[in-house]
């Protein structure tokens, strides 16, 4: 995304909006993953599809993030642990802790940021194109 249309998203955050899904271009960030999103001033949500088996390689990011998953399931994996989350769960992952995920099956979910995430806005999220994680070893 370029700059002007960064400032111009942060210039119509200042007063209310209203989004339909159904009319947000869905982006499509790989084979296996799309994205739409709604953004605000300072909170952004995304709506992703991701196919089965789709992964969402290890990354962090300065904002929290809540996920809810509206449909399917999804494994996250955080220090070693997994957690799985189902349809109508809700998953809280804190800032800057490392992250990966994997789709257990077809699944929707939406995913909610403060702040918001630059690299979503710019197209820096290479990890999510690629499926490699930009993590320093």
């Amino acid at each position: 995304m370029a700059p002007d249309k960064l400032a111009s998203l942060r210039k119509a955050a200042k007063k209310p909006q209203l989004f339909r899904w159904a009319e947000i271009r869905e982006e499509k960030l790989n084979e296996k993953i799309t994205r739409k999103l709604a953004v605000g001033k300072n909170h952004m949500i995304g709506r992703l599809h991701l196919e089965k088996g789709a992964v969402v390689p290890p990354h962090k990011h300065l904002a929290e993030q809540i996920t809810m998953v509206m449909t399917g399931a999804l494994k996250f994996t955080i220090d070693g642990k997994d957690t799985t989350v189902l349809a109508g769960d809700v998953f809280i992952i804190p800032p800057n802790v490392v992250h990966s995920a994997v789709a257990l099956e077809e699944s929707d979910d939406f995913d909610a940021f403060s702040p918001l995430r630059v690299d979503w806005l710019t197209g820096d999220d290479s990890y999510l194109r690629t499926g490699k994680s930009t993590l320093k070893k």
